[in-house]
């Protein structure tokens, strides 16, 4: 199976510059199955079901969220509805939507998609590796699903690769969301799920972490802030992590960064 995962849509540039190139991206790399971050693409924070259908109908099968999910009320009642939309596994038993889901691709085959929340700098919630155990056993790779992703939204870089190495050998990726930047750790680890620290953001670079940079440089420089954090609009970058799996095993056979457009230097996986 071929996956793409892409990184944190960033507002509007980041979005326009996925659903533009998502056809494109499936066709060129031969896609069976893309997973997205969704959960800064609306003005940076949250996402609506307008916005979730445009990036399904461009070519995506599941949407993974983080810790702005629930940021527009008005996708609450939607997540009820929609299960290719995934919340963080971790949160309080009460929280609408689902953590995980498996979606079955127009092949017939099943991909376990899993979404987790940090809990190193960020605000505490459940354990998220008990969490995500439990996600693991009740639908094992190879056995229940064809490919398994976990999509890891965390602050600390340890601890994204603490939950790659409590994956390895059960998932077909653990990749890590939140921090907009892409690291250059793509690799398989020993017992065979591919990992990332971070996939990186699709928005613009020209920024700091997408957001426009006066405001982040007035609060760190005067400790003040003066208004709210506001997406920078320019030319999008595309990142994230491309995996090959083995069909028998569903663990990964090759991974690769994807780096799209804009001011980073692209990168693009073999064919």
């Amino acid at each position: 199976m071929r996956l793409l995962f892409l990184g944190d849509l960033l507002g509007r540039s980041g979005r326009s510059a996925v659903i533009e190139a998502l056809p494109g991206l499936r066709s060129r790399l031969s896609l069976d199955c893309v997973i997205v971050n969704g959960e800064n693409a609306a003005g940076g924070f949250g996402i609506t079901s307008q916005i979730a259908d445009a990036v399904f109908d461009a070519g995506a099968d599941a949407i993974t969220l983080g810790n702005h999910a629930f940021d527009n009320r008005e996708i609450i009642g939607h997540l009820s509805r929609e299960p290719r939309i995934v919340r963080p596994v971790n949160l309080p038993s009460g929280a609408p939507g689902r953590g995980s889901t498996l979606i079955e691709l127009s092949d017939g085959r099943h991909v376990l998609v899993i979404n987790a929340l940090g809990r190193i700098f960020m605000q505490p919630h459940d354990d998220p590796f008990a969490a995500v155990e439990r996600e693991l056993e009740a639908c094992p790779l190879g056995v229940v699903c064809d490919a398994a992703v976990v999509d890891f939204h965390a602050e600390a870089t340890s601890e994204k690769q603490a939950m790659g190495y409590w994956c390895d050998g059960r998932a077909s990726l653990c990749v890590g969301t939140h921090t907009h930047i892409p690291t250059a750790d793509t690799r398989i680890l020993p017992k065979g799920t591919a990992y990332q620290t971070d996939a990186g953001m699709c928005g613009d670079y020209d920024s700091i972490i997408g957001m426009d940079k006066e405001e982040p440089l007035r609060r760190f420089v005067t400790g003040l802030p003066s208004g709210r954090f506001e997406p920078k609009i320019g030319d999008a970058t595309i990142s994230g992590v491309f995996v090959e799996t083995d069909d028998a095993t569903g663990l990964a056979l090759r991974s690769s960064p994807l780096r799209l457009k804009g001011l980073l230097a692209e990168t693009m996986p073999a064919g």
